[in-house]
């Protein structure tokens, strides 16, 4: 493994006219949340408003890092209650069957230390990730291209959604078989309808890691969840046949994941500008900086998902300093995290705030 390169702020480059490409995209997002509000009277995120799994779980930090590794809230061992939902990408609440890349956002309580603007009197650290390595987009402008083309698609023929996410997924079924996938058709709706617990999660894009510049995975490591990888799941008999899976694993056993880091060892090889660009592992693999473990819990409730669909917001922004996420499509969506949290707290008549202790989050016994 070659030594990581420290951060200096000439490797983050502004695009053109982001500012622009912000409130646009702030526009288009507003829009779809006009859009699901109207319909169905709750104040659902723009993107990612249906959620699959509300969990919660520990994250340990070991000790012993090497130095490169132990920064930031990974800089001393620690014990953190954590808050995990797991989601799917439409703004929108489709049936199972539009099968759409998965998303999970980690929400870590008690963390200590130097904050990112916005969240200075909080304690959490947000990790919001995607199983797919890299982003769809490599730039601000490019990916509110493809929002406001899925923008348009809200609430529009659910049974033509049905019906294309079917077809997309077979021809994606063909591409992987072949070697190769689309990241272009997941979004789609040509994912595969797999079981969701058995994926690997990114954040696609890079922050801050300390001294140095990082990507994050999270990954399954109990054979419970291992095997449940490629393992495909009946969408077409349930409309919510991810969820209904994940309350069954977890009806019966609990669930282990490494939150793994790759560090940036070569800029050339491992840009910070361009979202889509795969970092290869073969420069810098990713690395266990810690472990979650959740125990065998109810897995999804409307209790829960009053608290955490509707009363938490994730964002990257969320957090230390010394994690701050880096690159234009992170600038640009920060304004947009900030925006949804406040138009959903402002439609539920209740802000939105950070929780400062598991116990405010009525897990149960």
């Amino acid at each position: 493994m070659h030594a990581p390169i420290e951060y200096d702020p000439r490797f983050e480059v502004q695009e053109g006219d982001e500012g622009d490409t912000q409130a646009e995209l702030l526009d288009v997002l507003h829009g779809i949340a006009d859009t699901t509000f109207r319909d169905t009277g709750q104040p659902l995120r723009s993107v990612h408003a249906k959620s699959h799994g509300l969990l919660r779980a520990t994250l340990h930090v070991p000790p012993g890092l090497p130095r490169t590794l132990a920064q930031g809230m990974f800089g001393e061992p620690g014990t953190y209650p954590v808050v995990m939902r797991l989601s799917t990408t439409p703004g929108d609440l489709l049936p199972d069957d539009v099968s759409t890349p998965r998303g999970m956002g980690l929400k870590v309580i008690g963390v200590r230390g130097e904050r990112l603007p916005g969240s200075e009197n909080d304690v959490t650290q947000d990790f919001v990730l995607v199983n797919a390595t890299t982003f769809l987009n490599a730039g601000p402008k490019s990916f509110l291209a493809g929002l406001t083309a899925l923008a348009a698609t809200t609430d529009k023929a659910p049974a033509l959604k049905q019906a294309l996410s079917g077809a997309l997924r077979k021809v994606e079924g063909l591409l992987e078989r072949s070697g190769t996938d689309s990241a272009g058709l997941k979004s789609l709706g040509g994912h595969p309808a797999t079981h969701p617990l058995g994926d690997t999660y990114h954040s696609q894009t890079a922050i801050l890691y300390g001294r140095y510049m990082a990507k994050v995975a999270l990954v399954p490591v109990a054979v419970g969840l291992t095997q449940l990888h490629g393992t495909g799941i009946d969408v077409k008999a349930d409309p919510d046949a991810l969820r209904h899976a994940v309350c069954d694993y977890f009806a019966q056993q609990g669930g282990e994941w490494e939150l793994r880091v790759q560090l940036c060892t070569n800029i050339e090889e491992m840009p910070i500008e361009d979202a889509a660009s795969e970092w290869p592992e073969s420069v810098s693999p990713y690395v266990t900086v810690a472990r979650i473990v959740a125990p065998p819990q109810i897995g999804w409730s409307d209790t829960l998902s009053a608290a955490i669909d509707e009363g938490l917001s994730f964002s990257p922004w969320h957090g230390l300093a010394a994690h701050r996420p880096l690159g234009s499509v992170n600038r640009v969506r920060k304004a947009a995290y900030e925006m949804s949290a406040r138009l959903r707290g402002r439609r539920r008549g209740a802000a939105i705030t950070e929780p400062r202790s598991i116990d405010e989050i009525p897990f149960g016994p």
